[in-house]
């Protein structure tokens, strides 16, 4: 099969048999992902209120809360349980947590109280700083990062414009990259950027799609690190300014020992989801079923014990330099 055939994808409109006009204007930092919903919204229907109706869901509501608050409870306690046997007491995170966390109200949730070594909250606000960041085409510096991708891509080949065809050839979406970013900031085109300085040898086989029976429609290169970036930043809580996982908790610790934490485990999930996507034999239209696989794997690899660095990872095995 031709690098012109593998180049071959749908518009990401077409996502879930949906054909829809994507609004790109006035995104910030990490916002939503490019190829289809990969988070959902629940929708309420309106109710209405006829005679005893509302005694009735009064109760029930009454019924509802008294065991929501339970749950919460039990899942609190699952989760110090969960916490104890995952990260150990011997470990920094396990010193540092204190389970369950109780809010002033004095109820119980199951997010978690941190105290954050001074290295740790140094580090992960840099790393929320970059996260802000939107990419911003009319910017020199975020030209110039465009510009070097592409040079690290394509060593031997002439630079293009800023705006031409050639752009589609990454597994961008249209002559004119600074589109693609909607579902993502700036930290989309650094990590692209980092992944192709420290590991060239996997984003050369990744990007030229060299290994493996591919798909016909085969997933956009370039669109895909973007989602990618998406999905790490979700699966570690690093914007919900609430931390509710033991992955994010394990990410912390990573990320006391080694400042470009994120940027190692992105490049770790670039290679962990084309594996997935091989395995699968999966085609454009599963792409977002493929990037849930990875991240279930990349959470469980995240839990074992013996995992303090992103290099202690299982998967980081498969990365070339």
């Amino acid at each position: 099969m031709t690098s012109r055939t593998l180049r071959r994808r749908l518009h990401h409109g077409d996502v879930d048999g949906r054909n829809e006009h994507l609004d790109i204007s006035g995104s910030d930092g990490l916002s939503e992902p490019l190829l289809g919903n990969y988070g959902y919204d629940d929708s309420h229907s309106e109710g209405y209120n006829n005679g005893n109706q509302g005694d009735i869901w009064d109760e029930q509501k009454t019924e509802r809360l008294h065991w929501t608050h339970l749950f919460s409870h039990l899942l609190a306690q699952w989760a110090q349980w969960l916490a104890n046997i995952v990260i150990g007491s011997g470990s920094l995170l396990g010193r540092l947590l204190p389970f369950p966390f109780t809010s002033p109200n004095g109820h119980h949730n199951n997010t978690f109280s941190l105290s954050l070594s001074p290295l740790q909250e140094e580090r992960l606000k840099n790393l929320q700083q970059r996260l802000e960041i939107p990419f911003d085409g009319t910017r020199l510096d975020h030209q110039d990062a465009l510009k070097q991708l592409w040079r690290l891509a394509y060593p031997d080949r002439e630079l293009p414009s800023l705006k031409s065809e050639l752009w589609k050839e990454m597994g961008w979406q249209g002559p004119d990259p600074s589109t693609d970013f909607r579902g993502g900031g700036f930290i989309s085109l650094e990590n692209l950027i980092f992944f192709s300085k420290n590991y060239p040898d996997s984003f050369q086989r990744l990007l030229h799609k060299q290994e493996g029976r591919r798909a016909e429609w085969e997933y956009p290169f370039a669109v895909a690190g973007i989602n990618i970036s998406f999905m790490l930043a979700q699966m570690l809580d690093l914007q919900s300014g609430t931390l509710t996982s033991i992955a994010g908790m394990r990410f912390l610790e990573l990320l006391g020992e080694d400042e470009m934490a994120f940027d190692h485990l992105y490049c770790v999930a670039f290679q962990m989801m084309d594996a997935q996507w091989l395995a699968k034999r999966a085609s454009y239209m599963e792409f977002n079923e493929v990037l849930k696989s990875t991240r279930s794997q990349l959470e469980r690899e995240l839990a074992l014990e013996d995992v303090s660095t992103v290099k202690d990872l299982p998967a980081y095995n498969m990365l070339n330099r």
